[in-house]
């Protein structure tokens, strides 16, 4: 195999996360859509871009634009925190998250302005990646801030996947659902998107602000009520729910809808990109990948029982006595969930736990058996932490430190648990967003 002879497999395991986040990075993947773009130079260009990945693909969008000798006439980047713009004609901002807060609502301001300023003839180009619900997060009227920040944290706890997060949270947003498409139409609208859902469902994906909604508010109902939720949440949100089942309050836009008529959506990258490029790095160290279809989902403690598991049998079945048998290399990918309950108190995330619970199932393990699980944009929750690396000594070594790890992961408190070992990762943002990833190898450390 032809790693580095003094490499740690915590060392091996940051490589091909490495290689997973920069085949995911947005701004080469999107410059090869754009430059296939054909331009009218009568119409005008302006950049809106939103998400974790903004910065980037903004930055993109303009050396495109001026390769072939143009420049958006304006435009908005919303990012995660604050930058250095790409053009004096594009104000970037910064938005919170993972749940909106003062810097979102001037963030959902300043997208209204722009969009004020779109005229007719003028062409769009959205750029949309992960966090977008949060960084520009504003409510409908009726709603309160402080009234959706807390159906944002209801809805962080709950268990809910993104997908179904999102089919709730554009209900009571001000851009998502379709809305900003509404607002800029009927300006020519190009929309290209970084997924960060399972399944590419590009309504999802930064709560769909220029995608037709197909939930309807009695389906909105029926989410809140099988999660729980519906007597939790704020007493205007039930109210803007029920009077728009009723027909007294307009729908989202929908299928169909005028506000589409000139918008095209195309997918620049995703967590299957990321994942087929960790397993192309594996292979090129020696290894022998192999991506696991099934799509990360669920609990996330219980995701990593169920991958340590699935890596401990695998070690073993395919293990053979030559020293010449190249390393099995799992690796998995999807976004799992945390169910915190009332007044959770823990510090951690969904990989923070998914890689804790997943030291206890390899506690014990042989040397060379490991598992890295990390968000891939570099923030796992609210820490600074993107996962961590773990193998069969960290459940023990966790105790050793004077922590209880199974209390910590219980009360969903991953975070000091891996701190206090050294497992967390931390590679700063990414500047991508596709979901997660988790990686796994078995097999000798030399």
């Amino acid at each position: 195999m032809s790693r580095h002879p003094g490499a740690t497999v915590r060392d091996l395991l940051v490589d091909l996360y490495r290689a997973a986040t920069n085949a995911a990075a947005p701004g080469p993947a999107l410059a090869a859509r754009l430059q296939k773009v054909e331009l009218d130079p009568a119409r005008r260009v302006w950049v809106l871009a939103l998400g974790k990945a903004a910065l980037p693909m903004a930055t993109t969008a303009v050396e495109v634009l001026r390769s072939r000798g143009r420049d958006p006439l304006g435009g908005l980047i919303v990012a995660p925190s604050e930058g250095q713009s790409p053009h004096p004609l594009l104000d970037l901002v910064a938005g919170d998250h993972p749940e909106p807060g003062p810097n979102s609502l001037a963030a959902a301001e300043a997208m209204g302005a722009t969009a004020r300023r779109v005229r007719p003839p003028d062409e769009v180009w959205v750029l949309l990646s992960g966090g977008t619900t949060s960084l520009v997060g504003a409510p409908e009227s009726g709603v309160t801030p402080a009234e959706l920040r807390a159906i944002y944290t209801l809805l962080l706890g709950s268990g809910l996947d993104i997908t179904a997060m999102n089919r709730i949270r554009k209900r009571f947003s001000r851009w998502g659902g379709g809305k900003l498409a509404r607002a800029l139409a009927p300006a020519r609208v190009r929309v290209y998107i970084v997924s960060d859902v399972i399944g590419d469902d590009l309504a999802a994906i930064g709560s769909g602000p220029c995608v037709p909604d197909p939930t309807s508010a009695a389906d909105v109902r029926t989410l809140l009520e099988g999660a729980g939720l519906w007597s939790r949440i704020p007493e205007s949100a039930r109210q803007l729910v029920s009077s728009t089942a009723s027909g007294k309050t307009p729908e989202t836009p929908k299928p169909g809808d005028q506000a589409f008529a000139r918008v095209t959506l195309e997918l620049v990258a995703s967590n299957r990109l990321a994942l087929e490029a960790a397993a192309k790095r594996a292979a090129e160290l020696g290894l022998a990948p192999r991506v696991v279809e099934t799509p990360l989902a669920g609990e996330a403690s219980t995701a990593g029982a169920s991958v340590a598991a699935n890596l401990l049998n695998n070690c073993v079945r395919l293990s053979i006595p030559q020293p010449s048998r190249p390393q099995t290399c799992l690796i998995w990918g999807g976004e799992t969930t945390v169910t915190l309950g009332e007044n959770p108190t823990g510090l951690g995330g969904r990989s923070q736990e998914l890689a804790l619970a997943a030291a206890r199932g390899l506690e014990g393990g042989s040397d060379g058996i490991a598992l890295l699980a990390a968000g891939t944009d570099g923030r796992d929750g609210p820490t600074d932490a993107a996962g961590a690396v773990v193998d069969g000594r960290t459940w023990t070594s966790i105790k050793t430190r004077g922590r209880d790890p199974a209390r910590d992961l219980a009360a969903h408190d991953a975070y000091p648990s891996l701190d206090s070992v050294g497992a967390l990762l931390k590679p700063g943002l990414t500047g991508t967003n596709v979901m997660d990833i988790v990686i796994g190898v078995c097999g000798n450390n030399s």
